[in-house]
């Protein structure tokens, strides 16, 4: 199972194209979006040009990151040991992201064993949250677009 920007789907296609204004695509090298305003999407497109207003490229730590989130999103478990060796990256380098997760952990929604993070059955309501400990652009106790519970 995926995690897209239409929800979840078992579609493994490594790009997901947005069409219409505002739409979002992603491919494995970052996200673009469409002009917002329908004028100056339609414009973009009259002229023969892609109708793209902004994108934003992922870093190599952006797939890293996304792919736990994903997991846990998906699967409500990953394996963090996992995770790193595919990324060929240290398991230190969450220390602090599975140090957010204490405060979860006390309250019964996020448990932590070995290299193991999950969501307990009470925490998969709460999933959004536990993922945000591992959210490297988010920042803690900040609200960006949308919060969780």
């Amino acid at each position: 199972m995926r995690r897209n920007f239409q929800g979840y789907t078992t579609d493994a296609a490594p790009v997901l194209i947005g069409f219409g204004a505002s739409s979002i695509g992603r491919m494995p090298q970052g996200y673009v979006q469409n002009a917002t305003a329908v004028p100056q999407w339609r414009e973009k497109l009259d002229r023969g040009e892609l109708p793209v207003a902004r994108g934003v490229e992922m870093t190599a730590d952006d797939r890293f990151r996304a792919e736990i989130i994903e997991r846990l999103m998906c699967d409500f478990v990953v394996n963090l040991a996992e995770v790193c060796a595919s990324h060929a990256r240290p398991l230190a380098e969450l220390d602090e992201s599975v140090a957010r997760l204490a405060p979860m952990r006390a309250d019964g929604i996020a448990e932590v064993e070995g290299t193991r993070v999950s969501a307990t059955r009470l925490g998969r309501d709460f999933i959004r949250s536990i993922c945000a400990a591992f959210d490297a652009h988010l920042e803690q106790g900040a609200v960006r677009h949308s919060a969780s519970i």
